[in-house]
């Protein structure tokens, strides 16, 4: 009598462990490589912002004669009804906005009388209105908390504002509504930062004397300011002499990691629509950084990305640049009319 034996093939523990080893070592190989591309389709998503906001302040200069004004300080916003020059109080953000096809809420509060008015820029300050000014590696595109006891001028208290991780260049010295010597206006609170205590205050439908105070207060700024955009800047391309390819126009800004979503970094603590300030300007006397847990770094440029930070220049290009790059270069970049034109900056 014949017997069969009947083999049985089955899945040992042997051959499951190691089908999981290997499937483990190539999960290893292909994670961060996986992260590398993404990495790189949000840095170009970043840099094709910076693109697109380049563009809207030479669309402002072709339209208007000069690159958006830095506004009056970080306690205003900006006002429809007050054109694009000096008598502007809002930054270069809001500024741009027709540049970016975003004109209705650039006109929110026009022709208003004063309080319904600043009802509409207080809403516009916190409408969570476009991701063109937010970098993907760094944060979402929504509002943040107003975390500051002071209230906007021509608008109110906010309670959660859009912010921005670009900021224009303010050049490699210091300027603002305060600096160098103190403003002949009345200051806004909280201080001299902040810019005037009124319309009439910052020269608009005031006083003789009113009008005069904000005519030299603006010019002791644009005297000592060398960069693209600054307190009540109106900078034309005839006034870049060291070429618009050699001189940054804006870039990405350093934020502590920690204060993403807080608003406790001083540099990050205010509304992307508001006038000169470091929240939307940055200087290049200081070099650039790599987002750093635990470092407050409020006046430089820098960005959450490990291969570099992005930068626009004057002509409209966009540049990654090195956080390595030699700071009397990035200095140099920053400063328009410094007679070097920067020849080591990346091509």
């Amino acid at each position: 009598m014949l017997f069969r034996r009947h083999s049985r093939q089955g899945f040992t523990l042997i051959s499951f462990l190691t089908i999981v080893a290997i499937v483990s070592i190539l999960l290893a190989l292909l994670l961060p490589a996986l992260q590398l591309a993404r990495e790189s389709a949000r840095r170009m998503h970043c840099q094709n912002n910076l693109k697109q906001l380049a563009i809207a302040c030479v669309q402002h200069e072709e339209a208007h004669g000069h690159l958006p004004t830095g506004g009056w300080g970080v306690a205003w916003t900006g006002d429809a009804d007050l054109g694009f020059d000096q008598s502007q109080p809002g930054g270069w953000i809001y500024n741009i906005w027709p540049y970016v096809e975003s004109s209705p809420i650039y006109a929110m509060g026009v022709g208003m009388a004063p309080q319904p008015k600043n009802a509409a820029h207080l809403q516009r300050l916190g409408t969570g209105w476009a991701s063109i000014y937010y970098c993907p590696t760094r944060r979402l595109s929504r509002t943040y908390p107003w975390i500051n006891s002071w209230s906007i001028v021509n608008a109110g208290l906010p309670k959660m504002v859009d912010r921005s991780d670009y900021a224009a260049n303010g050049g490699d010295v210091y300027t603002s509504p305060g600096t160098p010597l103190r403003p002949l206006w009345q200051s806004a609170p909280p201080g001299d930062e902040a810019g005037p205590a009124s319309l009439a205050e910052g020269g608009v439908n005031g006083s003789k004397d009113q009008t005069a105070n904000a005519k030299t207060t603006f010019d002791a700024i644009a005297d000592a300011a060398n960069g693209a955009i600054f307190c009540g800047s109106m900078i034309k391309s005839d006034d870049i002499a060291d070429g618009l390819s050699n001189t940054y126009l804006l870039g990405e800004k350093y934020v502590n990691p920690d204060c993403y979503a807080t608003g406790e970094d001083p540099g990050d603590n205010a509304a992307a629509l508001v006038g000169d300030n470091q929240n939307v300007a940055r200087w290049t006397f200081l070099p650039p950084l790599r987002d750093s847990a635990g470092f407050v770094a409020p006046r430089r440029f820098g960005s959450n990305h490990p291969g570099g930070f992005g930068m626009a220049f004057c002509d409209g290009s966009v540049k990654l640049m090195n956080f390595t790059i030699d700071p009397d270069v990035h200095r140099s970049l920053g400063n328009r009319k410094d007679g070097q034109p920067a020849a080591d900056a990346p091509p």
